[in-house]
């Protein structure tokens, strides 16, 4: 049967931190030649030492039967298995504490894969808005289309919305999903994940034992300031390829949780084939060597910017967690589900679309881009780009109007980056 791999999550009674996991953890180079990184295993199929084991992998593989302690998965195929994600969904596990991590192409094929593997036909998904664009759109345009219907409720504000948006839910289906975004993209809205995993413990006395499955999309902040599993989440989805990958160079995604809660969207990832490829999971194992102190960089820059911001006489308001009020409940729920305020957030400036292209149009340092959690600081217009499906009302009722401008801020030196700021916002003034 295959080798298992160095697998150890304590040294003695010392529980050892995911930062020192991320050089080893899952891997042992003696079944590579000695090779100090796991290999890039670019192959599609592996060998079987004998049909029985062949049969053995398949039954597992399948859930024909159930594995015996200790059985691990035998390779078979890179769309079901593969050593590099292997490692890779091994290490990303740790950041939360779960007991199993699934890797994918993208973070839509992570959301998309453990939406599909959990709501049917007549289901109903209520959702936290904003959200970002594309999950906005897969849930508000494309599943509607398959008989699942959507209920919204809004993120970041002191009145509850999740238990009148269950009650709204309730009679037009079954409802099995409860899929937030905390903190939001663009606002950084938040949404109490406790809250949420005890209206859904509620709502299943209500639908004869069914009860929603709370899925978190957790790029924000995650894996490093928070851990949505923790406090509430069932399955905890990643978007790897912002602050995780951190090089704007791969495009992958993440689904984190129990191994039971998996287990369908495992099922699902294998038919449908929206797994990651190996190279690409390799590029992410090499970037999680250097995740936390990245985010730390990024986070400390993004607290001078964001003070920085605040100060200036061109910008309304600018929505930074660390500057949420004392005594409110958003404040709390930031205090108790996250560790730091992270390095994306959205600031308006005085003016419209008109002033905002403006200032991204001036800037020489920061990228005018989509995507963040990369090395270097992005810009973008989230009215005109990354939400431009979300119809106008909603975007502008989620306070994402055209004068919201989102910076994800990267590790160059905060001073280049402020000169950067201050000379792109003048020209506000200059026009």
């Amino acid at each position: 049967m295959k080798r298992k791999p160095y697998k150890k999550r304590h040294l003695g009674e010392r529980k050892l931190h995911p930062s020192t996991q991320m050089m080893g953890y899952g891997y042992d180079p003696q079944f590579s030649e000695g090779a100090l990184k796991p290999p890039i295993f670019m192959t599609s199929t592996f060998v079987f030492d004998s049909a029985q084991h062949g049969k053995e992998f398949f039954e597992l593989a399948y859930g024909k039967r159930e594995a015996k302690p200790d059985e691990e998965s035998g390779l078979i195929y890179s769309r079901i298995n593969n050593p590099d994600l292997e490692v890779l969904e091994d290490r990303l596990a740790l950041w939360e504490d779960a007991e199993k991590a699934l890797s994918f192409s993208s973070g839509m094929s992570a959301i998309s894969t453990t939406l599909l593997a959990y709501l049917r036909p007549g289901d109903v998904i209520v959702y936290s808005a904003p959200i970002y664009g594309g999950s906005d759109y897969l849930i508000r345009n494309i599943l509607p289309e398959y008989g699942v219907s959507c209920v919204e409720f809004e993120s970041g504000f002191d009145e509850l919305t999740l238990a009148p948006a269950l009650e709204q839910a309730l009679p037009m289906g079954r409802v099995s999903v409860i899929y937030v975004e905390t903190p939001a993209n663009p606002t950084n809205g938040l949404v109490d994940l406790r809250e949420c995993a005890r209206l859904a413990d509620e709502l299943a006395a209500k639908q004869n034992g069914h009860r929603p499955l709370v899925v978190v999309d957790n790029t924000f902040l995650g894996p490093v300031w928070q851990q949505a599993l923790k406090h509430g989440a069932d399955i905890s989805v990643y978007s790897l390829t912002k602050c995780v990958a951190g090089h704007s160079d791969v495009v992958a995604g993440a689904a984190i949780g129990s191994k039971e809660m998996l287990a369908p969207v495992m099922g699902f990832r294998t038919i449908l084939g929206t797994m990651c490829d190996p190279h690409t999971g390799w590029l992410i194992m090499r970037s999680l060597e250097t995740l936390q102190i990245r985010m730390e960089r990024s986070a400390d820059n993004a607290r001078e910017i964001a003070d920085y911001l605040h100060n200036h006489p061109q910008v309304e308001k600018v929505h930074f967690l660390d500057f949420l009020e004392q005594g409110t409940q958003a404040r709390e729920i930031y205090e108790r589900q996250s560790t730091c305020a992270g390095s994306t957030f959205g600031f308006d400036i005085r003016g419209g679309e008109t002033e905002a292209f403006r200032v991204l149009d001036s800037l020489r340092i920061i990228k005018l881009a989509v995507s963040l959690g990369g090395t270097e600081s992005l810009m973008e217009h989230p009215f005109t780009m990354t939400h431009t499906d979300v119809p106008d009302d909603v975007k502008n009722r989620l306070g994402m109007g055209e004068s919201l401008l989102r910076i994800s801020v990267g590790i160059e030196n905060v001073g280049d980056l402020i000169a950067d700021l201050d000379q792109a916002l003048a020209s506000i003034q200059a026009g």
